[in-house]
C-alpha cells in the first residue's frame, strides 16, 4: 500500500497525463511517461505508448456533454496505472520513479504558462448578467474595452 504522498502523486499523474493530452507538448510528454512506467521494457513503453494515444484519442473525440466523465475516467485510469507502477518498486525504486514522475508533472505544470498553447477539444463558455450588469468574454486572443 502507497503512503499518502506517493498517492497524491499518482492522483497529479492521472490528472496531468489528461491535461497534457491537448498540448503542443503531448508527443515529448506521452514519451516521457511511457519511459517512466515502462522502465526500460521496450514492449512496456510501447504498450504504454499505445495506452496514451487512446487517451489522447478519446478525450480528442468526445462529444461536449461527454468531455468531463470521460476526463474523470482518463484521470483514475492513469492515477491506477502509477500506483500500480510504484506500488511494484521496493523502496529505492520507487524514489526514483517518483522523482521522475514529479519532472514530468513540472513540465506538465509550465504547458499552461507557455505563451503559445493549443487546446483540442470542446469549450463551453457561458455567462449571466441581470440590470445593468456586462458580461465580456474572450475565447482566444485579447478583449480590450472603452466606454462610449
Amino acid at each position: 500500500m502507497l503512503n499518502e504522498a506517493l498517492t497524491a502523486l499518482a492522483a497529479a499523474g492521472g490528472a496531468g497525463v489528461v491535461q497534457a493530452a491537448s498540448t503542443d507538448a503531448w508527443d515529448t510528454l506521452r514519451q516521457q511517461i511511457a519511459r517512466l512506467i515502462g522502465r526500460g521494457d521496450s514492449e512496456r513503453e510501447r504498450v504504454e505508448l499505445e495506452r496514451l494515444d487512446r487517451t489522447a484519442s478519446i478525450l480528442d473525440s468526445a462529444a461536449a456533454s461527454e468531455v468531463e466523465l470521460l476526463r474523470v475516467r482518463q484521470e483514475a485510469s492513469w492515477q491506477a496505472r502509477f500506483e500500480a507502477l510504484l506500488e511494484s518498486l521496493d523502496s529505492r525504486e520507487q524514489e526514483a520513479a517518483a522523482a521522475s514522475l514529479r519532472v514530468v508533472l513540472k513540465q506538465i505544470d509550465g504547458i499552461g504558462s507557455q505563451a503559445h498553447q493549443s487546446w483540442n477539444g470542446n469549450i463551453d463558455m457561458r455567462a449571466d448578467a441581470s440590470g445593468n450588469g456586462k458580461v465580456y468574454q474572450v475565447g482566444q486572443g485579447n478583449l480590450h474595452i472603452s466606454e462610449s
